[in-house]
């Protein structure tokens, strides 16, 4: 061991000894900053990987569309089924409605899905909370949790459904009656906007609600979880195309196969930018902890002027003089980093006793899950991101401990022996 490197790690940790304050206070400071940043930057991560999971759920890994209607589904799911990769498609219509219950309106999104296909993409059982899904039919009907408490329906509750074809028959004088259908159902996926305002039918009811003859609006699709969903798009896109010159599929404007990522692409947009800007934000306090560094180890060779000349006295260069003071700043950044990962990890580990505990003492159970749709904190830590926290934290301490050593590398050794 080059002796520079043992005299840096006996100043920070001698032994025989207790703990120098100067370390303690060193280390501490950037063992809460990285774990400050492992924490904030894993639950955001939770959220967004479990938004993500609900997100690939409730439109499948691809979705295809046209411009207005699919008008050949099941021969567009015969192509898509051959490419490589596809585990299963289903189809699916959606519009607007009015619902009344007892003479209480919404106008929620409506989505008719065919009974037969949509669990194989779609687990839709995981988030019924009221009800059975073997229970719809095409008169019955299934409301999404805030719908159903806005209206106050519950399973077995007869709703009225008014539909855009209802208007359009009135401007042609003609009459035609709500459609009264039956609650089978009630589910909570776990998105405000879904859960507010989201209603599920039978595929053939919704094409009669709408007045469609076997048109849908589109095809969802579940992949491989071991696929791109980019990538298989692409194949998507490039079998949807063969298939049309081929004359398997008439040509359709705007046909296109989406990955959920492009689907959901401003949304998730905005996600990242707030990960990020919290990762900007809460990397100064890390700076912080730097700059404590950095003015510690400054004292530090104030304090040791006189050993730092008998260094240069012995024939130390001033390059090994100062990697004698650097080396202290890394060796303050791998423990401080160290203890900062295992104390964010415990935190973890803990954060639903600690979720609990605050929760019990404010009374705002009940208001966290009515609002954020959560009882339990969710928590991912994305390697990338515990990558860049490392590395940031490791950086900085070592910044921090350069400035100091060039000023005892500059130190004139007769200068530095006559001062003292």
């Amino acid at each position: 061991m080059p002796w520079y490197l043992y005299l840096a790690l006996k100043q920070l940790f001698p032994s025989g000894r207790r703990l120098p304050f100067f370390t303690l206070i060193c280390v501490l400071s950037v063992a809460l900053g990285v774990g400050l940043l492992v924490v904030v930057l894993s639950v955001m991560g939770g959220f967004s990987f479990e938004l993500h999971r609900k997100m690939m759920d409730v439109t499948g890994d691809v979705q295809v569309r046209a411009s207005d209607f699919v008008r050949e589904p099941a021969a567009l799911q015969a192509v898509i089924e051959k490419v490589p990769g596809v585990l299963a498609t289903t189809p699916f219509a959606e519009g607007y409605v009015m619902i009344d219950f007892e003479r209480r309106p919404a106008f929620p999104t409506i989505e008719g899905i065919d009974t037969t296909r949509v669990r194989r993409v779609f687990p839709i059982d995981r988030y019924l909370i009221a009800g059975s899904f073997d229970a719809l039919d095409d008169d019955g009907v299934i409301l999404s949790s805030q719908l159903a408490a806005s209206l106050g329906a519950r399973v077995g509750s007869r709703v009225e459904v008014y539909t855009p074809l209802i208007v359009e028959k009135l401007k042609a004088d003609e009459v035609e009656l709500p459609t009264e259908l039956t609650v089978a159902a009630i589910f909570e996926v776990g998105h405000q906007q879904l859960d507010s305002s989201t209603v599920v039918v039978t595929l053939r009811r919704m094409q009669q609600l709408y007045g469609l003859s076997g048109e849908v609006h589109g095809i969802n699709v579940r992949i491989s979880p071991d696929i791109d969903a980019d990538q298989e798009a692409d194949r998507i896109n490039a079998a949807i195309g063969l298939a049309q010159r081929d004359g398997r599929l008439k040509p359709a404007p705007g046909l296109a196969a989406k990955s959920w990522k492009q689907v959901n692409r401003d949304f998730l947009w905005v996600l990242q930018l707030e990960k990020n800007m919290m990762l900007f934000i809460l990397l100064f306090v890390v700076l912080v902890a730097a700059f404590l560094t950095m003015s510690l180890l400054l004292v530090l060779v104030l304090k040791k002027t006189r050993e730092i000349g008998l260094l240069s006295a012995l024939g130390a260069s001033r390059r090994q003089v100062a990697l004698c003071f650097c080396l202290q700043g890394v060796g303050i950044g791998v423990a401080g980093t160290a203890s900062g990962l295992a104390l964010g990890f415990v935190f973890g580990h803990f954060r639903n006793d600690l979720v609990r505990l605050l929760t019990s003492l404010t009374g705002s159970q009940q208001l966290m899950e009515r609002f954020y749709q959560f009882s339990q904190l969710p928590w991912h830590a994305d390697p990338k991101d515990l990558g860049i926290v490392v590395f940031s934290a490791l950086a900085l301490s070592t910044l921090a401990g350069i400035i100091p050593a060039l000023i005892a590398a500059r130190m004139n050794p007769v200068e530095a022996l006559r001062h003292e």
